[in-house]
């Protein structure tokens, strides 16, 4: 990732720099994007049909999109009939159903794709599209690990498409106005951050051996995941608590958010140190297999601090103002944002200003969605067509996804330790032993 910095300024200079979006068949961005916008309409299929689906929806059916959605693919049979009868509801005419996505990579009509799969698939499967000449919104997590997160900006680069990561607040106007404000000296130096999630998720079910459940084709939802016989509640939601090997923990879950908006203020890349206090806290004898409370702090350059306070499992609402969001904290006042609002604080903590409105992206429900999400799948779609600089560029999108692995792979062996700030390797054998990750060998990314 040593060209990470050249190749998001390309990512950002403007309407032609931004697109990068060569086609399958080998001409210009520049051209490609002549076609595109002389056609204009953008035929599409989201893979992976579960609790985001209704971030896509609006932004689908919405006329200005001018899309088309071509397939609707998710290896469980009932997720793809509910949603099919979903977008019945906002759509004249029917998508295909598939089951194995890459038959639909193997369809040159399908220009671009909505990467839902669950985490392990999220990097593999945004390769597979990019190889196939697709441009590729991927839901966050953008990458399962260190190395795939040089794996999809190598791939974005190397296939000449147009990737962003899900993380939309970096498309919510009242955020980009008060973090405009913070680079325009609002709170004077900012040098600290606060970024947190609070909920009250409850009781995991212990992991058994079961059969398959009806309609789940098993062998293409683990993928490039070392593959294992059926356990009960694996497959919905609970793979996100149980092990590595298809989840990343809250971290990945939902501290990419805020961690990207704490990053995105205070204006830093990778951090120099971390180091976390993190465990289980919550019913102990249940099947969540991983941290539910962490404590992490990041440091940076020029005495900048980034914490992450995340509980999964325990409702108290420390901060007051609900269940998610980011403090700034400034030498001349701070900054309260979140996904509905911001406040601006002076030095003595009197409010200065207020974000007028509120937005309608959910918080700490699960799925979501809202404008915030609608907006920003627009904005991708504006930057494939060249028109928009897209605001969440894969190339720096992975810098606010490394945070999240350097604080995984810190609690997993133990213990912090030094980061290089142009690369983000971890200076730690023990830590360095989880850069990567195994993975079936019928399923492996290779670029």
């Amino acid at each position: 990732m040593s060209d990470r910095r050249e190749f998001l300024k390309k990512m950002s200079v403007g309407a032609a720099g931004v697109a990068i979006g060569g086609s399958a068949m080998g001409m210009s961005a520049k051209s490609y994007n002549r076609i595109i916008g002389a056609n204009d309409k953008l035929n599409l299929a989201i893979l992976g049909l579960g609790r985001r689906l209704g971030a896509f929806t609006e932004p689908i059916a919405r006329k200005e999109s001018n899309v088309e959605l071509l397939y609707l693919c998710d290896v469980m049979e009932h997720q793809r009939t509910n949603a099919a009868a979903r977008f019945a509801k906002v759509l004249d005419y029917q998508p295909k159903l598939e089951n194995d996505f890459r038959k639909i990579l193997e369809d040159p009509k399908v220009d671009a794709i909505i990467n839902a799969t669950p985490d392990h698939w999220h990097t593999p499967g945004s390769i597979m599209a990019m190889q196939a000449g697709k441009h590729v919104y991927v839901e966050k997590p953008c990458s399962h690990n260190m190395r795939e997160n040089e794996m999809i900006v190598m791939a974005s680069k190397k296939y000449d498409k147009v990737v962003q990561m899900g993380n939309q607040q970096r498309s919510s106007g009242h955020t980009i106005q008060i973090i405009k404000d913070i680079h325009n000296g609002a709170i004077g130096v900012p040098y600290r951050a606060v970024a947190f999630y609070i909920n009250t998720r409850g009781e995991v079910p212990v992991q058994k051996k079961a059969a398959v459940p009806a309609g789940l084709d098993w062998e293409i939802w683990q993928g490039p995941a070392i593959h294992r016989d059926y356990t009960s509640e694996t497959w919905d939601y609970n793979w996100h608590w149980y092990g590595w090997n298809y989840g990343t923990g809250e971290l990945g879950n939902n501290a990419t958010h805020e961690l990207d908006v704490a990053r995105w203020a205070l204006q830093v890349d990778y951090p120099n140190n971390v180091f976390v206090e993190a465990g289980k806290r919550h019913f102990f004898e249940d099947g969540w297999e991983m941290y539910d409370s962490m404590y992490a702090t990041f440091k940076f350059d020029k005495d900048k601090v980034i914490n992450w306070d995340g509980r999964s499992r325990s409702g108290q609402d420390t901060y007051g103002f609900g269940g998610r969001g980011t403090l700034i904290f400034g030498s001349e006042g701070s900054v309260f944002v979140d996904r509905g609002k911001y406040i601006l604080y002076d030095r003595a903590g009197k409010v200065v200003r207020e974000s007028g409105g509120s937005s309608s992206e959910a918080g700490t429900a699960l799925g979501g969605g809202g404008d915030t999400s609608t907006d920003h799948v627009a904005n991708w779609l504006e930057g494939i067509r060249g028109k928009q600089t897209l605001n969440a560029p894969i190339a720096d999108a992975t810098v606010s996804q490394a945070m999240v692995h350097h604080a995984n792979v810190a609690y997993r062996i133990g213990h912090g330790f030094d980061i290089c700030t142009k690369t983000g390797l971890m200076f730690d054998r023990e830590a360095m032993q989880l850069w990567g990750r195994e993975y079936d060998p019928a399923w492996e990314p290779k670029l």
